[in-house]
C-alpha cells in the first residue's frame, strides 16, 4: 500500500516556473515507478512524466524539454520542475505509483494515486 501526497501547486504567470512534489508513505518507495499526470478541465488524464526507482526518466511528448522529473528515495519524494509554463499547462497534476505500470503512459496502469494539486498559469 502506498499513499501519495502532492504539493507545490498554485498560480504562476506565463513563462514562470513551479516545482511540484509528490511524497509517498511506505518503506519500499524505491521499488515503485512514479509518474505525473495532468487533467485539464473537461479533458482526460494526460501522462506528463515518469521515473524509475533508479532515476531513469520518461517524458510525454507535450512536456518534453519543458519539465524535469527527479526523485529523492531517501525522502520518499518525486519532484516535477515545471519551466516556461504556458496557460495550456493549467490543470490538476496528479502523481501515481505502481510497481510495474503497464503501460507507463496510461492512467489505468497505476494502482495508487494522490489527490492532485492545482496548477493555474495566468496569461
Amino acid at each position: 500500500q502506498v499513499q501519495l501526497v502532492e504539493s507545490g501547486g498554485g498560480l504562476v504567470q506565463t513563462g514562470g516556473a513551479l516545482r511540484l512534489s509528490c511524497t509517498a508513505s511506505g518503506r519500499t518507495f524505491s521499488d515503485y515507478y512514479i509518474a505525473w499526470f495532468r487533467q485539464g478541465s473537461g479533458e482526460g488524464r494526460e501522462f506528463v512524466s515518469g521515473i524509475k526507482g533508479d532515476g531513469s526518466p520518461t517524458y510525454g511528448e507535450s512536456t518534453k524539454g519543458q519539465f524535469a522529473i527527479s526523485r529523492d528515495n531517501a525522502k520518499n519524494t518525486v519532484y516535477l520542475q515545471m519551466s516556461n509554463v504556458e496557460p495550456e499547462d493549467t490543470a490538476v497534476y496528479y502523481c501515481a505509483a505502481d510497481l510495474r505500470p503497464i503501460p507507463i503512459n496510461r492512467h489505468y496502469g497505476y494502482a495508487y494515486w494522490g489527490q492532485g494539486t492545482q496548477v493555474t498559469v495566468s496569461s
